[in-house]
C-alpha cells in the first residue's frame, strides 16, 4: 500500500512540522516524514492521528499500488491551462473537511441550474451557523419526512427562508430545522 500523507499535506500547504504539531498528541516532523516515506509502519492508530490532524477520513491516507487514482495534471489560470511540474493526486474538496456529515441529493428532474443525473454533495451544519450559508443552496428537513431545497435567503431566530430553484415558486419557511445541509460540490457527467 502507498500512503498519500505527503500529497494531502502539500495540498493543504503544510510543512512536516505543521502536521506534526497538528497531531494530538503532537509528534515530531521526523516521525511524520518516516510515516510518509514508509520508513515507519502506518498503523491504524497512526492513520487515525494523522487523518484527524489533516481533517480527512483515515482510508483516504492509503491507496492500492494497483489501482490508479485521478491525477491533477494541469491548472487553468488567467493565461490558459498550464502543466504542473509534477502531477499530484486529486483530492476531492469534500475529503478535506469533516465538520459535518456528507450527503448527496440526486437530481432526477431539471430545477434551475441543476440537470437530471447531477449529484449535489452537501455538508450538514448546525442551524445556529445558518448565517454563513446565506445565498447558498441548502437542503433542509421538514416535518413528515419531507425536505425543502433551494437558496437560503433569510434567517430570523429559528426560522429559515428558502427560495426553491424553479421559476415562479414561492419562498418556503422552515421553523427550527434539526440541521441544514449546504451544497459543497456538484458532480455532473459530461
Amino acid at each position: 500500500m502507498i500512503n498519500r500523507i505527503r500529497d494531502i499535506r502539500k495540498q493543504k500547504g503544510w510543512t512536516l512540522a505543521d502536521l506534526a504539531e497538528a497531531c494530538s498528541p503532537p509528534t515530531t516532523p521526523q516521525t511524520v516524514g518516516r510515516l510518509e516515506t514508509g520508513m515507519r509502519n502506518l498503523s491504524l492508530k497512526w492513520m487515525e492521528r494523522i487523518a484527524t490532524a489533516l481533517e480527512v477520513d483515515p482510508e483516504l491516507l492509503v491507496r492500492s499500488e494497483k489501482g490508479g487514482h485521478p491525477q491533477v495534471v494541469a491548472s487553468l489560470g488567467a493565461s490558459g491551462p498550464e502543466a504542473l511540474a509534477t502531477p499530484r493526486d486529486a483530492i476531492l474538496t469534500t475529503e478535506l473537511g469533516n465538520e459535518g456529515a456528507l450527503m448527496v441529493l440526486a437530481i432526477d428532474y431539471p430545477h434551475g441550474e441543476y440537470r437530471p443525473g447531477d449529484q449535489l454533495w452537501l455538508r450538514q451544519i448546525e442551524p445556529a451557523h445558518a448565517g454563513r450559508a446565506i445565498n447558498r443552496d441548502v437542503l433542509v428537513p421538514r416535518k413528515a419526512g419531507r425536505f425543502a431545497f433551494g437558496r437560503l435567503i433569510d434567517r430570523q431566530g429559528t426560522l429559515v427562508g428558502i427560495l426553491p430553484p424553479g421559476h415562479g415558486e414561492k419562498q418556503q419557511v422552515v421553523d427550527n430545522p434539526p440541521w441544514i445541509a449546504v451544497a459543497e460540490m456538484l458532480v455532473r457527467s459530461l
